[in-house]
C-alpha cells in the first residue's frame, strides 16, 4: 500500500462530535484511524465529553493538545473535527491560547452557522427540552461524561448563538482552516437519519440527516462531498458508523469514507502540514 501520509509534518488529532465519545473498543471513528495509521499517520483522539458545552469541551481539548505536544515532542498538531467537535476546537484555538500549537483545522459537517431547524425546534415549550436533555445528561454521566450539558449544547446550535460565537472566535492567522459539507440523496438513505433528516429537509432542504450545507460552510469551504452510490453520505457515514464501504460501484464520488480521510491527509501533506 502506498504510504500517502508519510510526509505529514505534524501528528493528527481526531475530535469527535456529539452523542458519543472515543472508547478503546467501540470507537467513534470506525475504521478511519487504522487506515490512516496504515498510511503512516500518528493518530490521537480528543476524548472530550460527548455532550459537554463548547466552553467545557474547549478547555478539555486545549489541555489535551498540550498533553499530546508534550508526549510527542511535535511543534504543532493537525486536527480533523467532526460535527460539534469543530466548534469545541475552534473555541480552544481562538479563545484559549493554543493557536501556536495548531497547524490546521479541518471541519467535517460542523454547524459553524447554526441550524435553522434548531431555531424552530426551540420554539417548543422549554420544559419539554429540559426533560429530554436532562435524561440525556443522566445517561451520558453513566457512560463516562464528566460535565454533560445537552440543553446548553442545543442552545449553542441556533443561528443567533452561532453569530455570537463566530464574532467571539474568529479564525486565527497562521492556522489553516478548511470545511466540508455532505448530503444524503434521500431522507431514507440512512435508516438512523430518517426522522431528523425529514425534519431538517422540511425546514432547510437537502441535508446529511442533521445539518444542511449552509450550516457547515466555513473558511476554505471545499464543497459538498458526494458518494457514487444512490444514498449519498449521512452524518453517521462520515465517521464510518457501519464499518464498511458505502458501495462497490465504480464512478465519481466516494466509495469508502476512509478514502475521503486519506485524501484529506494527502492534501495536508502537499500543503506542508
Amino acid at each position: 500500500m502506498t504510504r500517502m501520509c508519510k510526509n505529514l509534518k505534524y501528528p493528527l488529532l481526531l475530535v469527535h462530535g456529539m452523542g458519543f465519545r472515543d472508547r478503546k473498543h467501540i470507537r467513534y471513528w470506525g475504521r478511519i484511524p487504522e487506515k490512516l495509521e496504515e498510511n503512516g499517520c500518528s493518530v490521537y483522539y480528543g476524548n472530550q465529553d460527548a455532550n459537554g458545552s463548547v466552553i467545557s469541551n474547549g478547555k478539555f481539548l486545549a489541555e489535551r493538545v498540550k498533553e499530546i505536544i508534550e508526549e510527542t515532542g511535535a511543534d504543532k498538531l493537525n486536527v480533523i473535527a467532526h460535527s460539534k467537535g469543530g466548534l469545541d476546537m475552534r473555541y480552544a484555538i481562538s479563545s484559549l491560547g493554543i493557536s501556536d500549537r495548531i497547524a490546521s483545522l479541518t471541519t467535517i459537517s460542523t454547524p459553524h452557522n447554526g441550524s435553522l431547524t434548531v431555531d424552530r425546534l426551540l420554539k417548543l415549550p422549554k420544559f419539554v427540552a429540559k426533560i429530554v436533555t436532562s435524561c440525556s445528561d443522566l445517561w451520558l454521566r453513566i457512560c463516562g461524561d464528566k460535565n454533560p450539558n445537552t440543553y446548553d449544547v442545543i442552545q449553542s446550535l441556533t443561528t443567533d448563538a452561532a453569530e455570537v460565537f463566530n464574532s467571539n472566535n474568529p479564525d486565527v492567522p497562521g492556522v489553516y482552516y478548511q470545511s466540508y459539507a455532505f448530503i444524503m440523496k434521500h431522507v431514507w438513505s440512512d435508516m438512523l437519519m430518517i426522522v431528523p433528516g425529514t425534519v431538517v429537509k422540511f425546514f432547510e432542504g437537502p441535508n446529511d440527516g442533521l445539518l444542511a450545507p449552509r450550516a457547515t460552510e466555513w473558511t476554505n469551504f471545499r464543497g459538498i462531498v458526494t458518494s457514487n452510490s444512490g444514498r449519498g453520505i449521512s452524518h453517521c457515514d462520515q465517521v464510518d458508523l457501519r464499518r464498511r464501504r458505502m458501495t462497490r460501484k465504480q464512478g465519481d464520488g466516494i466509495k469508502d469514507i476512509t478514502d475521503f480521510y486519506i485524501n484529506i491527509v494527502k492534501d495536508l501533506c502537499e500543503r506542508g502540514f
